[in-house]
């Protein structure tokens, strides 16, 4: 059982997390992505098509007009991300 919730433990982002507030292209496997200001981003790489991304046409676009407001948390599986505005906690899983 121990296991199992370990596993879910690093699935919600224990394994770590990085801020970010500039404007510099982050590889970076994300679980979760915690907006502390309104934020837009240039890119957005979803892991699969299965989750939301701007890169490539892979996944939903999200335009870079997108604002995600201060305060929301939203959670999926990206591998890279760049901001256009604003500032995120980026949560490893």
């Amino acid at each position: 059982m121990l296991e199992l919730r370990e596993g879910q433990n690093v699935s919600l982002g224990q394994a770590g997390a990085i801020f970010r507030n500039t404007t510099t292209a982050t590889t970076y496997n994300a679980v979760a992505i915690q907006f502390l200001d309104d934020t837009t981003f240039t890119t957005l790489t979803p892991e699969s098509a299965e989750f939301i991304g701007t890169s490539d046409g892979s996944g939903d676009d999200i335009p870079n007009t997108q604002v995600f407001i201060a305060g929301t948390v939203i959670y999926g599986r990206w591998t890279a991300f760049e901001l256009l505005t604003g500032s995120i906690i980026a949560y490893r899983g």
